[in-house]
């Protein structure tokens, strides 16, 4: 079985990234991102909107507005990131209606369910960030840091 994150949760994430990298974790505009980590303006501007109604990130206007952290990368995780933007963290549905015979493998599967949530919500934007950083460094100052 393989998990893989849309295009709504891996775009997510790298924004949130690229702003760990401001200043300050400062306002970056979305053009600015967008070209940094190759992605759409267009489709960006509608992720960030959702991160900023959950309280994520923030935004300013003005020439030197844009977006920024509502909080620090540490209090920041993967799991809250995917659920602003409106990602399932529940990669299998779980039959309400299994059969007693089936109850053992429903059981597993919500305990599995459980067990991904709890790791999702434990890891945060700034471990993401030190792992990046740690790719970056294993790749060699010809690495560019587009996460």
């Amino acid at each position: 079985m393989k998990l893989k994150l849309t295009t709504r949760g891996q775009y997510s994430v790298k924004a949130l990234l690229d702003l760990t990298l401001q200043p300050n974790y400062g306002p970056a505009s979305v053009k600015a991102i967008a070209t940094r980590q190759t992605l759409p303006a267009p489709y960006l501007e509608k992720l960030l909107i959702d991160l900023r109604r959950a309280g994520i990130v923030q935004s300013t206007r003005g020439p030197q507005g844009g977006y920024q952290l509502a909080k620090v990368p540490q209090q920041i995780s993967l799991g809250s990131i995917l659920e602003a933007v409106g990602e399932s963290i529940d990669p299998w549905v779980v039959d309400s209606n299994a059969q007693a015979e089936d109850w053992v493998t429903a059981n597993l599967w919500q305990r599995l369910q459980q067990k991904l949530q709890e790791a999702l919500h434990s890891i945060s934007l700034e471990d993401l960030y030190f792992d990046a950083r740690s790719w970056q460094a294993s790749q060699g100052s010809a690495a560019s840091f587009v996460v």
